[in-house]
């Protein structure tokens, strides 16, 4: 299905050659993300880009920050487009009138500094930007880790909090020219193959050797014009999954008919690469070959085809229920009791979100359930159209009512599937969603205390056959269906309704503070020296943003940086904020000998490789609000995850071995002479039972990320 072609591949005839490293150099600005990278770096060096976006986006658990960090950095105005949608806190389901708050907030700081503002359960946020501002040729950045609108020609990043600040106060996203990947798509799909296929395939492919990290890729070749524009942007959105830092497509018709679709023809423009455009490495994915998809707990990597999982299905189930119980402190889980008469039950399906909401993905699976009555009372099945739009466009061809008779439930916009604040499994129970990711102790689980559930991710059709199966696992290629879904129209009264469109208009308006939205408390400026305390060791191979702040029943204090702080690392290791505020609150331990003057002292965290998953900059604030001054990993999953560390004034060193223990202290000497003067190396001492010397690496900052450390966090650089 798909293969790795791990070297300089060029683009000829609609196919990857492999070509020389000197071609490799002549011929990248022949490519769509070369062009579009260059044509916003306002920078001199064409190979440490200083990026300025069209626009940017956030949701209801990001935009107070946001908003709340550029206003004490002295924002006045929003000087390019800002968008502000809620799709995460809608609910208003945990700690009162808070999450409404919120919405109330991000509405008069649209009014206010000139943005738009999407009310709650009109659409989730990529749909929104899809429907109504991405463009051909733009760049998009969004404080949520799944913004990609590549299938659009746009290349948009998601990244954490203060780089949306960042753009606000009319600075730059600073990042090396990424290595560009190509995506040629060849063949044909088969019937019951549907996008989540083709993305689980391209995951599993490319996540775990980190073929595509913090590279950008760019979908070429022959076999994207078979695919609808939602198919397209339902792989581009699972893009984040490989962990790459965006990604673009070529654009042809069926793009065009998207924008005009939607009235915006004028956001049309032709992308295709030259004729030997040359890129760092290839990938080539044969539709035709790709079969259904499962991915298993607790990783969308973690995929087979429905045919193999289902060939051998204790084996498999077996493997993720021990991953489970080693995240469990009490309680037992299984899986493989799900197994009954050869076949595999799972107890709930889910088609959600920007991945699974879409059209034609919901229109499909009612055409295989067709007149059927989901009659297991044990399985439900629960469908979020991703906007208000496409819920109409299915009224209108009669697809919801269909779907309601045949006994699923549908919901409004809502991105809550995807990160546990909506139809959480039940404890031991297996849900099976068409939504981007299936972390560990993601929808909802507390392994702390003994809850833990498990989703395996799946395209909606295959969830409809499961369905229609009584909840047994089935693949929608053993289906006898019409995969032909009547045309969607698309219906902008909608939008011109309810949504406030104040975009470049300032006004006069107060910002409205309810009770739960808090100030920043006060971040120290780095000092000379630094001493550290071990206050959590992470063991796991790789440790999720996730697990480092939990989603779902935190998202209702994001706007407030000390109530969210209490929920660090809770699923992880529960004794992690008392470590932390005991060292934050406590007293110098000046019997190790060191100068308190002239001396940082604080937390940090040592885990193996940190920060997989979502951009939500609260992974890293929550460690600094409790006194974290530094990580120290093997290496970072993501560039975003680094990111927050820095924007909020934290080192993240890397070390070879996470041989520390929770207690030891570690002494750098130095350490602000040696960050200001770019040492990639620093020599630390370890006070513990195992004292010793070490070498602590540090790779390179930028001339602003080392004033950002210095000063402490980014609003504290701002201020001077």
């Amino acid at each position: 299905m798909v293969k790795l072609l791990n070297y300089a591949v060029c683009y000829k005839n609609g196919r990857l050659v492999k070509t020389t490293k000197s071609n490799l150099e002549d011929n990248k600005n022949k490519g769509i993300a070369y062009k579009i990278l260059s044509a916003h770096n306002v920078g001199g060096n064409a190979n440490q880009l200083k990026i300025r976006f069209d626009e940017i986006t956030s949701h209801d658990i990001t935009y107070v920050g946001i908003i709340q960090t550029a206003k004490a950095s002295g924002l006045e105005k929003f000087p390019i487009p800002y968008t502000l949608t809620n799709c995460h806190n809608s609910l208003c389901a945990v700690g009162g009138t808070i999450n409404e708050d919120d919405h109330v907030f991000g509405l008069s700081a649209a009014k206010r500094y000139g943005g738009a503002f999407v009310p709650p359960h009109l659409a989730v946020i990529h749909q929104y930007m899809r429907e109504m501002r991405a463009k051909c040729g733009s760049m998009i950045l969004g404080s949520d880790s799944h913004t990609r609108y590549g299938a659009l020609g746009t290349l948009a990043v998601g990244e954490g909090g203060p780089e949306l600040v960042k753009q606000l106060l009319e600075k730059t996203y600073d990042v090396d020219m990424p290595e560009i990947v190509a995506v040629c798509l060849k063949g044909k799909l088969r019937k019951g193959v549907g996008p989540h296929d083709v993305a689980l395939a391209l995951c599993k492919a490319t996540f775990k050797q980190g073929y595509v990290k913090n590279k950008i890729l760019e979908f070429v070749g022959t076999g994207i014009k078979g695919l609808s524009m939602d198919f397209r942007n339902g792989i581009d959105v699972m893009t984040t999954e490989t962990t790459c830092l965006s990604s673009v497509w070529m654009t042809d018709e069926k793009t065009r008919e998207y924008y005009v679709q939607h009235e915006r023809g004028d956001g049309y423009v032709q992308l295709s690469p030259e004729e030997g455009a040359t890129y760092d490495k290839g990938i080539v994915i044969d539709l035709g070959k790709v079969e259904p998809m499962i991915a298993l707990p607790f990783h969308p990597s973690n995929a087979y085809t429905i045919k193999d999982f289902l060939s051998r299905p204790y084996e498999l189930l077996k493997e993720c229920e021990e991953a489970g119980k080693k995240l469990l402190k009490k309680g037992e889980f299984k899986l493989t009791d799900k197994i009954k008469d050869g076949k595999v039950y799972v107890e709930q399906g889910v088609i959600a979100g920007c991945a699974g909401g879409m059209y034609e993905n919901i229109a499909e699976a009612s055409n295989i359930l067709k007149d059927a009555y989901i009659n297991n009372h044990d399985f439900t099945l629960d469908i979020y159209p991703s906007s208000q739009p496409v819920y109409k466009g299915l009224v209108d061809n009669g697809y919801i009512g269909k779907l309601m008779v045949n006994g699923a439930v549908v919901k409004t916009a809502f991105c809550g599937p995807c990160f546990g604040a909506g139809d959480v499994p039940q404890n031991n129970g297996l849900s099976i969603r068409h939504t981007t990711r299936n972390f560990e102790s993601r929808e909802g689980s507390k392994p702390a205390n003994g809850q833990l559930s498990a989703v395996c991710l799946m395209d909606a059709r295959s969830i409809a056959a499961t369905a229609l199966n009584g909840g047994a696992i089935t693949s929608a290629m053993d289906l006898e269906y019409s995969n032909k879904v009547k045309k969607y129209r698309f219906d902008n009264k909608i939008y011109r309704a309810r949504v406030f469109n104040g975009v470049g208009k300032v006004t006069e308006t107060p910002l409205k503070y309810g009770p739960n939205i808090a100030d920043w408390p006060k971040m120290e400026e780095l000092k000379d020296n630094l001493l550290l305390k071990v206050v959590s060791v992470l063991t796991d191979p790789v440790t999720t943003t996730d697990e480092l702040i939990p989603s779902g029943e935190t998202s209702s204090y994001r706007s407030n940086p000390h109530k969210l702080a209490e929920f660090a690392l809770s699923r992880k290791d529960p004794e992690y904020v008392a470590r932390a505020k005991a060292v934050r609150d406590g007293a110098f331990p000046a019997e190790l000998g060191f100068d308190p003057e002239n001396t940082t002292y604080g937390s940090v965290v040592c885990s193996i490789k940190p920060g997989d998953g979502s951009a939500r900059e609260q992974a890293a604030s929550c460690q600094r609000v409790l006194g974290g001054v530094a990580n120290i990993a093997k290496e970072y999953a993501t560039k975003r995850y680094r990111s927050n560390l820095i924007n909020w004034g934290m080192i993240p060193f890397l070390f070879e071995e996470n041989d520390f223990s929770v207690g030891d202290y570690i002494y750098i000497s130095g350490v602000k002479n040696s960050l200001e003067s770019g040492a990639k190396t620093f020599k630390a001492l370890v006070l513990g039972e195992n004292r010793r010397e070490i070498t602590l690496k540090l790779d390179e900052l930028t001339d602003t990320e080392k004033l950002i450390i210095k000063k402490g966090c980014l609003i504290n650089y701002y201020k001077n």
